[in-house]
Parts: structure tokens; C-alpha cells; sequence
């Protein structure tokens, strides 16, 4: 079963929100297009081709120019923002950053991946601190806002627009906007410049930028806004009645359109807006044809380029000679390919659901009449819609890196290229089409999943974005053929120059195969679920942790976690929720070809229960891994780890460990290992020894990262204790062993009040001296908190405070004494990690690690 505590959970109301805002967006969609097809009435498909086709040449060189001034003058965004947090980097790096960063926000909105992911992924590569990243993102976002509210302001106060009262606006005038966004900029400004100089939200404070900076912010989100603005002014015909100033008030109002309704680059709703308070001055489909324009040149282009850019980069790195120069860059880019091809899919499949709903053009079937038999042309229009409406679902997969999402979405393109080859000769679909199957192609190896493309779950922005693009292929195509009178006979024409028939069938093929895909996924199998586990799944963990040559393995032996097994049952994760935290204990244990797909089951699984995944404590092999599921990644510590064959008790470095050893010996101490079968005898001499300990100590039982005292628990492994010369037991400590004898460590150390001083470094010793002989690699001392942590100026905030913390933090924990203690043995030293998502989420992330571990609240703020 699974166990997610109700009081931490979110709020039925935050999950209901989650579903209701795609929804809304749809709706909103839907309403504009309904407008759009009001406006639109008096006109037909062919008047809009005609219009975009008749487009000057100047005018298109115009928009690319502007564009690419429009990109340039964004980059000061981030200029800003590093400026900001105090943390420069070369243009180079930040202008990439900020070029991909607004490619893809523009493009795909906030429903599938944001500028802020993509800043984070980038940054973190660089060196910027989680918070720093938040920092960045959160003055980025508050420079586009301002310069909105400037230029918006500015605009509407002197270029008062009267609004259409088709948009039920409590005003008729654009006028009290402008006044509504001059004294929003005006009471930040003066808040900032004689107000508080920070703001705290919860744990995090977020200073205000200097006067300069926030000159500076203004001016420069003010040219994006412009420019951007400019872009589509250029590609519309000059009326002497639309001056730039008043054109910016129709841009800017339906720009912010489009952002309320979170579609992503407000497709439909931008446009509906444009056309409604420009087909005064112009025609409708003219205005229409200019939109296409601009949603290629300024959206569409600069996202073909970073594709093109992370394609680039993939063909370069097979090249000897540019490994090295593009070895940062592909630290990164593997997380990024994930999402960027799951959205030029996506468009993809949209490109073919749209052509199927578009009259061919005539010239061009005319010419396939003389050599194509009609059955082909008919099949390859129904089955470009079906490859179109497959495409939208593999989408989804190639998100998640399913093996079996990019083989099919293979085949879909090239299918795709030939049918719209044979369905009307759309030359420009294919090369399309042929772009991003060759893109997509040398990408293989970033697809690795072997999970069931009916298991992945699709969220309700997927859900909503699917929705729309076949809303929007039925409106296009009852647009373009609404000359067309409709009659039950008008299924079965089949003739080259029948369109309308041919929207009709591709349509209800592509919708049932939307129906087929929903209905599997309802009635296939429910996925594993995690297990709190029974005698028999004990012994099936049992099985696979003794066959792990690590031993913190051995954690999943304390009964108090859950555990989701691989597919193959030879794997599995063992975690804790304490929150909104699904906090698993290290690296999955088992073969580790099946890690990768079991941490993307754990990741969907916390993304069901719409909560955090956190991994505590995985080691630096396999950080890549973590790093593709979208997470941070946080140095803990590093973890001591003694070379048993090259150990000795020789030399004047071990002269302290000799006299400890001689001491106690003197003393009458003697060591003993105990095999399982001899445990049950000695235990309640050794439960004794542990509540006295812990009594002693004034503290109590730890969990989850640390073993607790378990009659059950300490009798699957041997125990090492320490017997005085009557043969009492003074101390001891419960063995982990690795399998194939890689690693040997220990877990609960425990010893009486009265036993002599030195008695843990004398047990220690003998338990290193007995691996060596054992045939055991390596003896593992445990972490040492924050010890490895950079304290350089340029480190990211985390390491800085950590390193902080291990050279000041003696009164509250002896970081440095324990590093300093497991010196003497000469260990290697191996870093652990924490990966977890970023952002505002880790202060809460931190809280429910620590009450995990300590067993609650009172167990973080007491012994």
C-alpha cells in the first residue's frame, strides 16, 4: 500500500486548481476562437493564403531583422539578474542561456517547460546555487513586468485605445489602463527607492535592486516589449491610421491576453485580439496572414534554432577534436533534448493534423492527377492525420525518455514526410518534418526507457494541450470549407478535387485513435504499487540487498520504509514521505540497468501525489541519472572509505591506533566477531548495553539513515563486540557486509558508561584488521557532514554555507572532530549528494528530511 500522509498532502482545493487552470485555458481558447470565426465570416481560407503569400520581401527581412534585435536586447535580462545576484559569467554563457530560455517560454508557455527550467538547468552547470537561480528567474520574470507596465502605461495614456465591448471590460477605454499601470510601476519604484530594502518569503530573503539596476530595468524591458511589438508592425501594410505608438496599445493588449490565459504563447487568444481591434483599419484575413507571419519568424524560428543548436552540439561531440570544447556544454543538454523534441513533436503532429484539415492547393493536385492513382492520395490524407494525432501522444513519451516513444516517432515522421508528399505535394510540411526527424535522430542514446508508453500518465496540461490542437484543427478546417454544404453523402465523395471529405474522414480517424489510446490506458493494468512490505517481499529485499556490494544497502532491512520494486523485481527503492517529501535512502539497490527506468517510476509516482522527489545520500556515479529526472543536485558530505589491502598498523602515522590497541589490551579487552547464530544468546545483554547508551546519552533512537535497536533487525547480520577479562560485553556494533566482499561497515555502535576510555577506536581497529584478513576490499567509515564543501567566493551559496558550517558549527555538531578522527585511518574520501528539486521547495525539502530522520518534529529540535 502506499503511504502518504493526509495532513501533509496538498490541499484538495490546490489539486482541484492544478485540473481547473488547463481547463480554463482551453476555454478561453475555445471563446477566442469562436470570436475569431465571427470576424473571420466574410472571408475564406484561400483569402488568408493569398495574403500571407503576397507579403513583401522587405517586410520579411524587416521582422527577421527586428527579431533578431528583439533576442539581442533580451540577453540584458540576464545581464541584469547575474548583476543582480552578484555572480558574473561570460555573454557567451549567459547569452545562451537567455536565447534558449526565451526560445522555449515563448513557444511552450508555462505548461510543459518555462524559461525558469531551462535557466535552471543551464546555471546550475555554471555554478549558481539554487536560490541564486530562483533569484535570477524571479528578476527576470519582474524586468519582463515592468517594462510591460512602462511602456503599457506610457502607450495607453497618450494613445488612449477604445476596447471592443465584445472583451466585457469594466472600462471602454485603454486610458485608465494606462493609469491603472503608471501607479503600479510608481508605488514599486517608490517602495524600492524609500521603502524596505528586502522582502522574506518564508525561509528565503530576496533583496530590491539598486536605483541604477532598476533604471536599468526598465529601460531595457522596455525596448523587448517595443521591438517586439515592432516585429509584427513591420510585416503589416503601412495605413496612415495606425501609427506605431497606437498599434504598440492593440500589441501590448493582447499580449497580456495571452498571458492570462496561459495557452502556451497565447495561440488563438493573441491573434483573436489583434484581429478584433485591427479589422477596423485592415481586412481580417490580411491581419490573419501577418499573424502567421510573425508566429514563424518570431516564435517558431528562434525554437528551430536551438534545436538545430543541441543537434549541432550531439554531431560535434562525435568528433575527436571538439570533445573537449563541448564538454561543459554536454553536462547539460541532455536534459534539455527531453523536452524540447517533446514539444517540436508535438508541433509536429499539429503540422499534419492541421494540413489534413487545409485545402490542397489546386495547381499541385492537378499535377499528382496524372500519375498518382486516387486510392493513394486518399489513404496518405487519412493516414498524415493519424500519424499527426500519434505524434501528439508520443510526445508525452519522449518527455520521459521512453526508448519506445523515439522509435515510433521515427517512423511517424518519416511516414509523415512521404504522406504529405503524396496527399497534396506539401513540399514545405516535409522539409519541416524531414528537419526534425533529423534533428531527432542522432539523439537516440538520450531515449533509454523501456517503460509502456499506455504508463505514463498525462498531466491535465497535456491533456488540455491536445484538446486544443484539435479544437483548433476542427475550426480550421470548418472555416476553410464553409462554402461547402454539408450532407450525409458528402462522407463517401472520393475525388481529387473533394477536400471537404477527405477533413471529414482524417478528422473522426484522428479523434478515434485519441478514443483507442484513452480507453487502453483506462483499462490497462494499475501500475506496481510501493509496498510496505510483507514476510515474503522481506525476503525478496533480503535477497537482493545481499547481493549489493554496497552496504548501505542494508537500511532496507529496518522495517520502517517503503519500497518500489523495477519491473523485473530485481531492484528496488526504498523510501519515506514526510510531507509533501517522497525521500528515498540512497541509489536504488540492484543491477543498475535498471535503475534509470525505476528513479522515472519513483519521479511519477511523487508527481501523481503532486509531491517532491528527494534522493539522500547517492553517490557520484550515477549524479547524471538524477540530473535527467529535472532535480538539483547538493553536496551532502563525503563519505570515508579505508583501503583494507594497502591498511597497516606500521609507521609513525598509526602510532596512536597502537597505543589504544595495547592499552585496552592490557586491560584485559578482547574482540570477537558473532555470526547470526550466536546473536539470539547475547541479546539481552546488548538491548542492556543500548538503553543504557542511549540513557546515557540523553538522546533517543534515530531512523530511516541510521539503524535503530531491532532484536529482528540485528540478527540478519554478524555483530562485533568488545568482552572485558570476566567476559562481559563492554560495547558493540552490528556488521554490514557488501557481497563479493567489496565493503564492510558497521551501523549501531553502542557501549557501557563504565567501559574504558578508547574502547570504540580499540573496536574500530580490530574490525578493520578483521576485514583485511577477511579478503574484504575496503572498510566504510561513514559521512563526514559538509566536510569537502568549497568555501571559494565564485562556490554556489550551498557549498559556501556548508563550509561555513564545518568550520563554525562546533557548538551545535563536532564536524570538524569527526572528519579529523577518521583522518587517522588514511581513508578515501567519496562525496554524497542530495537531489531534489530546487527553487523555493528546498527550505521545506530540508524540514522533512530532518523530521524524517529524527522521527518527527520533536526529534529535530531535541536529542
Amino acid at each position: 500500500m502506499e503511504v502518504v500522509p493526509a495532513s501533509d498532502s496538498p490541499s484538495m482545493m490546490s489539486r482541484l486548481l492544478h485540473r481547473i487552470g488547463p481547463l480554463l485555458g482551453l476555454l478561453l481558447f475555445a471563446g477566442a476562437l469562436w470570436v475569431l470565426h465571427h470576424q473571420l465570416k466574410a472571408y475564406r481560407f484561400h483569402d488568408i493564403l493569398q495574403s500571407l503569400e503576397n507579403l513583401p520581401g522587405k517586410r520579411l527581412f524587416a521582422a527577421l531583422a527586428l527579431t533578431f534585435l528583439s533576442y539581442l536586447v533580451m540577453t540584458g535580462y540576464d545581464a541584469l539578474a547575474l548583476r543582480y545576484v552578484r555572480h558574473p559569467l561570460p555573454y557567451g554563457k549567459f547569452g545562451l542561456a537567455s536565447f534558449i530560455s526565451y526560445a522555449f517560454s515563448n513557444n511552450m508557455g508555462f505548461g510543459m517547460i518555462a524559461g525558469g527550467s531551462v535557466r535552471y538547468r543551464l546555471y546550475s552547470a555554471w555554478g549558481l546555487s539554487a536560490l541564486e537561480i530562483t533569484k535570477v528567474v524571479a528578476f527576470c520574470s519582474l524586468t519582463l513586468w515592468l517594462g510591460f507596465f512602462t511602456l503599457g502605461g506610457v502607450v495607453f495614456l497618450f494613445e488612449p485605445l477604445m476596447l471592443p465591448k465584445v472583451l466585457h471590460l469594466p472600462f471602454t477605454s485603454a486610458h485608465t489602463l494606462g493609469r491603472i499601470f503608471l501607479a503600479i510601476l510608481a508605488a514599486y519604484l517608490l517602495w524600492t527607492i524609500m521603502g524596505k530594502r528586502s522582502v522574506r518569503i518564508r525561509e528565503w530573503e530576496f533583496s530590491f535592486p539598486s536605483t541604477q539596476v532598476l533604471v536599468a530595468q526598465v529601460v531595457i524591458a522596455s525596448m523587448d516589449w517595443a521591438l517586439a511589438g515592432a516585429v509584427l508592425y513591420a510585416l503589416l501594410p503601412k495605413v496612415p491610421a495606425l501609427s506605431f505608438p497606437g498599434f504598440l496599445g492593440i500589441y501590448l493588449l493582447a499580449q497580456t491576453g495571452g498571458l492570462i490565459s496561459q495557452v502556451p504563447g497565447g495561440l488563438g487568444v493573441f491573434e483573436t485580439i489583434v484581429v478584433l481591434l485591427l479589422s477596423p483599419t485592415l481586412p481580417a484575413s490580411e491581419i490573419l496572414g501577418v499573424l502567421l507571419a510573425y508566429r514563424s519568424i518570431y516564435y517558431l524560428l528562434p525554437l528551430f534554432l536551438a534545436a538545430l543548436l543541441l543537434a549541432i552540439q550531439e554531431l560535434l561531440q562525435r568528433q575527436e577534436g571538439f570533445k573537449k570544447f563541448v564538454a561543459a556544454f554536454a553536462q547539460w543538454s541532455s536534459g534539455l533534448v527531453p523536452p524540447v523534441f517533446a514539444f517540436t513533436v508535438f508541433v509536429g503532429g499539429a503540422i499534419l493534423l492541421f494540413s489534413g484539415a487545409t485545402p490542397a492547393v489546386d495547381a499541385r493536385l492537378t499535377w499528382l492527377n496524372n500519375f498518382l492513382p486516387l486510392p493513394v492520395l486518399e489513404l496518405s490524407h487519412f493516414f498524415a492525420s493519424l500519424a499527426g494525432m500519434g505524434l501528439l501522444l508520443l510526445s508525452r513519451g519522449l518527455q520521459r525518455r521512453l526508448d519506445a516513444a523515439y522509435h515510433l516517432t521515427v517512423v511517424l515522421l518519416g511516414f509523415g514526410v512521404v504522406f504529405t508528399l503524396l496527399k497534396g505535394w506539401d513540399y514545405e510540411e516535409a522539409i519541416l518534418l524531414a528537419f526534425m526527424l533529423a534533428t531527432l535522430l542522432p539523439f537516440r542514446r538520450q531515449f533509454y526507457r523501456k517503460a509502456s508508453l499506455l504508463d505514463q500518465r498525462f498531466s491535465p496540461g497535456w491533456i488540455a494541450g491536445i484538446f486544443l490542437v484539435l479544437l483548433c484543427s476542427a475550426w480550421i478546417g470548418m472555416f476553410s470549407y464553409k462554402h461547402v454544404e454539408y450532407s450525409g453523402d458528402l462522407w463517401w465523395k472520393f475525388a481529387f478535387d473533394k477536400n471537404a471529405p477527405r477533413f471529414l474522414r482524417a478528422s473522426v480517424g484522428a479523434g478515434i485513435l485519441a478514443l483507442m489510446f484513452a480507453l487502453a490506458r483506462l483499462i490497462r493494468p494499475s501500475p506496481p504499487k510501493p509496498l510496505v512490505p510483507t514476510l515474503k517481499d522481506m525476503e525478496r529485499i533480503l535477497s537482493i540487498v545481499q547481493q549489493s556490494r554496497q552496504t548501505s544497502a542494508n537500511l532496507a532491512l529496518l522495517g520502517d520504509k517503503t519500497f518500489l520494486f523495477s519491473q523485473k523485481g530485481n531492484a528496488f527503492i526504498m523510501y519515506g514521505v514526510e510531507g509533501r517529501s517522497w525521500v528515498a535512502m540512497g541509489d536504488p539497490v540492484g543491477p543498475a540497468d535498471e535503475w534509470a527506468d525505476l528513479l522515472w517510476q519513483y519521479r511519477e509516482l511523487s508527481d501523481r501525489h503532486y509531491d517532491w522527489p528527494v534522493f539522500y545520500e547517492v553517490g557520484s556515479e550515477h549524479l547524471h541519472l538524477y540530473l535527467e529526472l529535472g532535480l538539483t543536485v547538493l553536496k551532502l558530505g563525503e563519505e570515508a572509505r579505508v583501503p583494507l589491502d594497502t591498511f597497516s598498523m606500521e609507521g609513525s602515522g598509526r602510532k596512536g591506533l597502537r597505543r589504544t590497541l595495547r592499552k585496552l589490551e592490557e586491560e584485559g579487552c578482547t574482540f570477537a566477531v558473532v555470526g547470526t547464530e550466536g546473536i539470539p544468546s547475547i541479546l539481552p545483554e546488548l538491548k542492556s548495553i543500548s538503553d543504557g547508551w542511549l540513557a546515557a546519552k540523553n538522546t533517543r533512537e534515530k531512523k530511516f539513515s541510521l539503524g535503530f535497536f531491532s532484536a529482528e533487525y540485528l540478527q540478519k547480520n554478524p555483530v562485533g563486540i568488545v568482552r572485558n577479562k570476566d567476559g562481559k560485553i563492554l560495547a558493540f556494533t552490528n556488521l554490514w557486509v557488501g557481497a563479493d566482499k567489496e565493503e564492510l561497515s558497521i551501523d549501531l555502535m553502542r557501549y557501557l558508561e563504565e567501559a574504558p576510555h578508547g574502547i570504540m577506536e580499540y573496536l574500530f581497529i580490530h574490525l578493520i584488521l578483521w576485514g583485511k584478513k577477511e579478503g574484504y576490499h575496503c572498510f566504510n567509515l561513514g559521512m563526514a557532514p559538509l566536510s569537502g564543501l568549497e568555501s571559494h567566493e565564485l562556490a554556489p551559496l550551498w557549498n559556501r554555507l556548508g563550509a561555513f558550517v564545518f568550520r563554525h558549527g562546533e557548538h551545535f555538531y563536532n564536524f570538524q572532530g569527526l572528519r579529523q578522527y577518521k583522518e587517522k585511518f588514511d581513508p578515501e574520501w567519496k562525496p554524497k549528494f542530495l537531489a531534489c528539486p530546487g527553487g523555493m521547495a528546498l527550505p521545506r525539502i530540508l524540514t522533512n528530511l530532518g523530521s524524517l530522520i529524527s522521527g518527527g518534529v520533536k526529534g529535530v529540535i531535541s536529542k
